[in-house]
């Protein structure tokens, strides 16, 4: 499950270069503390040079109302073709979620720690996501999910799932048209060699705690992995 994540990288220079964007929205904010329900920094398909903001938590159309309680946050990646809600849209709508960090929890001696997880060099970075956009009376929203898959050697010792970290060269084939096995394809654990993680602190448990704080180590403590 990912259900945490960060992104802080809000200059354009580097996202629009990072991404070969063209268009960014007026408002962008540095989030360290992302949560489902609000608004994210993604790629879609049917926009693919512009970056929009969309809600993390995917509405299915079918839903008559928005409702959290079909508010759909990851899809496994083992089982996208099985489900209504996203065997179409793995198909004709995928889109890049960017990030820069994300959060997962270790059981530890009967307690939670949590860990940050990022790129080696620190940079940003896509998961794999599906977005779709949903419309009734008069009101409308965009949103999205985070595909999730196995745990690599890292994050096996973390947690039993990490969501999906797109290789850079294929996230432009992962927006285009391209067959479904090669979409499928994609969908694998990111090399533990390129990823690092360190524990933090337990600000993190709360979405209210959106400062720079949540992703610095935990005192004392340097990267583990």
């Amino acid at each position: 499950m990912c259900g945490r994540y960060s992104q802080t990288k809000i200059e354009e220079k580097e996202l629009t270069e990072r991404f070969k964007l063209k268009k960014l929205p007026s408002k962008r904010e540095a989030q360290y503390n992302i949560a489902p329900q609000q608004n994210v920094q993604a790629v879609l398909n049917a926009t693919p040079d512009e970056l929009s903001l969309v809600r993390w938590g995917l509405v299915p159309i079918w839903a008559k109302e928005i409702n959290t309680r079909f508010s759909m946050i990851n899809a496994r990646a083992e089982s996208l073709t099985e489900k209504p809600a996203y065997r179409g849209l793995i198909k004709r709508k995928r889109c890049l979620v960017i990030a820069d960090s994300f959060y997962e929890w270790k059981k530890m001696d009967g307690k939670k720690q949590p860990f940050r997880i990022m790129l080696k060099d620190e940079g940003l970075f896509a998961f794999a996501g599906l977005w779709d956009h949903w419309e009734r009376d008069g009101h409308e929203i965009t949103s999205c999910t985070i595909i999730t898959t196995m745990p690599n050697d890292l994050m096996k010792d973390i947690h039993e799932r990490m969501p999906v970290i797109l290789h850079r060269q294929d996230e432009a084939l992962w927006l285009s048209d391209c067959r479904l096995e090669e979409a499928l394809g994609m969908l694998r654990p990111y090399p533990s060699p390129k990823l690092k993680a360190y524990p933090i602190s337990l600000l993190v448990n709360a979405p209210a705690h959106n400062v720079p704080q949540v992703t610095e180590p935990l005192e004392g403590k340097q990267e583990l992995f």
